[in-house]
């Protein structure tokens, strides 16, 4: 429904009676005709009759009590077009270009707001850069300065402060740590088994054949002489003894007290013993050539250099020593974080590894005392041992039943040897394919084959033992009990 006039929707629709159309309706009587008004907008035709007083279609005479108002639902109007023309163009460009500008200013402080920030951020994290950089080069410097530690002077006594300085090898021993592993480094990834060596085959036929009599109560450990025909073995009254394999008896003892002996080891056909006085004494030809006091408490383990010419200890006071056996003085002492258990050097010289009570093995730089590497463990540290293939370090801790193997590149373990049972030591042979592993539920010897790289097992055997040796050619196991008795495993 349009209006007539305007041609669009009215708001208030009317119709004149004067205006339209005949429509022909039938009915009973025939056709009638009648006509149907035109619609106007109201307001537009009374003011069209008020201005020419006639209808607009039929140009009719008109008032306005001819027009008959409509009842219809409100129509809501369409938006009137806005940009039929170039001046409502224009503002509609204008009212977008200045939205446009306005959105560009909010943006360009947004960005000015974010540079800020991240110029902030930035001076920050170069700030706490270099802070934590300085950080480093101070614990750096505090580590260093730490582990040049040296005692220097008399003995001192248990509980006493120690004297230090920052004098670290002498350039005489740093040579020979220099020459000793360029020679054993250059051979040793090349090296065959030796012709005669034992094999698994031979291994598996071990059988306890010998055992002595009870030597010295509560020995912690022995040391096999380079011959295999000498033992030493020390207890806890602060003797000990070279015992013969071949005449079964003690041929030479010596007294290391006060206090019982910790640790014992050959020194050519020297004998040195370590005490829980903290002293480290030599012996030659059963008379003591001379003793060093540097620990200031209970002295845990000994080793000696691939040279043989530096002996190392390690204790309970948290140090370890090395000992110059040419001048028979203390070359240096350093300071770690924890008491020491056990100690060991690598086969080319050029390492020394301590284990902690913290279950830390702490590999050191012999050179520089540096601290080249820590090894995690479970516990406190019970026993180490260097692989002679120069790669792997085999150790195990107190109340775990496994042996770990690390790879001294990778500073990861590359395999655990479980046993079920605790574990008092670890040693490797020479060849580097048998690992001995013995505690109190017995001893067992692992197998490293290096065609097939694989483990196994040729050797099981309940000998209850707190230290183990190796004979000459791994044709023989030497091990010690509680009880300091020495059981032989060899063929029969």
């Amino acid at each position: 429904m349009l209006c007539a006039i305007s041609g669009e929707a009215p708001q208030d629709p009317v119709a004149s009676r004067k205006s339209g159309r005949l429509s022909m309706q039938k009915d009973k009587d025939g056709q009638v005709a009648d006509k149907v008004g035109t619609v106007f907008e109201k307001r537009l035709i009374e003011a069209y009759i008020a201005e020419n007083g006639r209808d607009p279609v039929t140009n009719e005479d008109l008032s306005t009590d001819d027009l008959i108002e409509l009842r219809t639902s409100r129509i809501v109007r369409p938006r009137p077009p806005t940009l039929t023309s170039i001046p409502s163009l224009l503002s509609v460009f204008q009212n977008e270009w200045d939205a446009l500008a306005l959105e560009t200013h909010t943006l360009r402080q947004q960005l000015t707001q974010t540079r800020q920030e991240l110029s902030t951020a930035l001076y920050q994290h170069d700030a706490a850069v270099r802070v934590i950089a300085r950080l480093s080069r101070e614990r750096d410097e505090a580590r260093e300065a730490l582990s040049r530690v040296s005692v220097h002077g008399g003995p001192t006594t248990n509980g006493e402060a120690m004297q230090v300085d920052s004098s670290g090898l002498s350039s005489d021993l740093i040579a020979k740590v220099e020459a000793t592993q360029e020679r054993l480094s250059k051979t040793r990834r090349k090296r065959p088994v030796p012709d005669g060596w034992a094999t698994s085959d031979v291994l598996s036929s071990l059988t306890p054949t010998e055992k002595s009599t009870p030597l010295y109560a509560g020995a912690p450990s022995f040391s096999l002489n380079a011959r295999g025909d000498f033992a030493l073995v020390g207890g806890k009254d602060g003797r000990l003894g070279a015992y013969s394999i071949s005449k079964k008896a003690i041929v030479q003892e010596m007294d290391a007290g006060p206090g019982f002996v910790t640790d014992v080891l050959w020194l050519g056909d020297r004998a040195v013993a370590s005490t829980s006085t903290g002293t480290v004494k030599i012996y030659e030809s059963g008379s003591e050539l001379t003793n060093f006091s540097g620990h200031a408490g209970e002295v845990t383990a000994l080793a000696i250099h691939p040279c043989g010419e530096i002996l190392a200890s390690v204790g309970v006071d948290k140090t370890y020593i090395f000992y110059d056996l040419t001048s028979n003085t203390i070359a240096t002492q350093v300071l770690s974080d924890a008491a020491l258990t056990t100690a060991g050097f690598h086969p080319d010289g050029h390492l020394f590894a301590a284990g902690g009570v913290d279950g830390q093995i702490k590999v050191y730089d012999v050179k520089s005392a540096m601290n080249a590497a820590n090894f995690d463990s479970t516990g406190p540290i019970t026993a180490i041992s260097f692989s002679e293939n120069g790669t792997w370090l085999a150790t195990a801790a107190k109340g775990s039943t496994g042996v770990s193997i690390w790879d001294l590149r990778k500073a990861a373990v590359v395999h655990m040897i479980d046993i079920a049972s605790p574990i008092s030591a670890v040693r490797w042979e020479y060849s580097g394919q048998f690992l001995a592993i013995t505690g109190p539920s017995g001893l067992v010897v692992q197998h490293y084959s290096k065609a097939t790289k694989e483990w196994s097992e040729p050797l099981k055997n309940a000998v209850p033992s707190v230290a183990v040796e190796w004979g000459l050619n791994a044709e023989a196991l030497f091990c010690l009990d509680a009880e300091g008795s020495i059981t032989t495993l060899a063929r029969r």
